[in-house]
């Protein structure tokens, strides 16, 4: 019988795999593929973001937002967690930029050496992490979870390149999780039909108009209700009673734009100049 296909994720905090695609991963997985999540940092340096939440006597922000990711990845249905082992790096030019365990400091080769070794492991056909442009957002984290699996997709079915990290193993296709300007428009324009003020100004749907280039929608049709869940098990960093996340009825929410979007980066099966719907479409 053949392997079941396999998807690996990079994700550059806990939370990042409830905001980032995890209908889609709830999808794949119910359809029978295996899934693997690589989580590379702690997330010691978020912001407790919801006002109901406290820390326990003693308890780390590292700590508890550990446990929240357990829950939210039992929510969305991941096979499997790796932690890549990195301390939260912060924002630039902070204090906490300069640790010497942050991921942003770890030596470049060492980072990838690690995400080879999941990836041989693992063995998925597909490897989804960020694009290599992140204007909205650039944490330097997300920019290290980009480099590293750019050079993890290249080394880990190269048998000359960490030959201590497992059987060479060749990934199919490489994409980056996009969250596209269409999404957005569709909710603010819901938020204005149904006259509730929406939580996105003028200066934020400028910002994102130009939007971002897309190849692959993914339909999470009976899904969508996956990313809620997941998020609300982040009780540090999601205020259940956020306009941005929660504004809008849930039935509403979850049809207005029942899709998750993805860039093809790079591909070993075929162009990556494509129109697809599925993430394993030329396999």
């Amino acid at each position: 019988m053949a392997s079941p296909r396999s998807i690996v994720t990079v994700h550059a905090h806990p939370d990042d795999e409830s905001s980032k695609g995890p209908a889609t991963i709830a999808r794949y997985g119910a359809a029978g593929a295996r899934t693997t999540l690589v989580c590379c940092t702690d997330g010691a340096e978020g912001e407790i973001l919801n006002p109901a939440v406290t820390l326990a006597a003693g308890e780390s922000l590292a700590e508890r937002r550990a446990g929240e990711l357990d829950a939210a990845c039992r929510v969305i249905g991941y096979d499997e967690v790796v932690h890549l082992g990195y301390r939260d790096s912060g924002m630039p030019d902070s204090e906490a930029n300069r640790h010497p365990d942050a991921f942003w400091n770890a030596p470049l080769e060492e980072a990838v050496g690690r995400l080879v070794a999941v990836i041989r492991s693992a063995r998925p056909d597909v490897l989804i992490s960020y694009p290599d442009e992140q204007h909205e957002y650039p944490h330097p984290d997300h920019i290290r979870a980009h480099d590293i699996s750019v050079a993890a997709f290249e080394a880990a079915g190269d048998p000359a390149r960490f030959p201590e990290a497992g059987t060479p193993h060749e990934v199919a296709k490489l994409y980056y999780t996009v969250w596209p300007a269409i999404r957005m428009m569709k909710l603010h324009e819901k938020y204005l039909e149904l006259g509730i003020d929406s939580p996105y100004d003028e200066g934020f749907l400028e910002r994102i108009s130009a939007g971002e280039r897309f190849t692959t929608t993914i339909d999470v049709t009976g899904f969508a209700h996956v990313r809620d869940e997941a998020l609300l098990c982040h009780a540090t960093q999601i205020d259940p009673t956020s306009p941005w996340w929660f504004g809008l009825p849930d039935e509403v929410r979850h049809s207005v734009h029942p899709f998750e979007h993805y860039r093809l980066a790079k591909s070993r099966v075929g162009p990556t100049d494509v129109v697809e719907d599925d993430l394993f479409a030329g396999l």
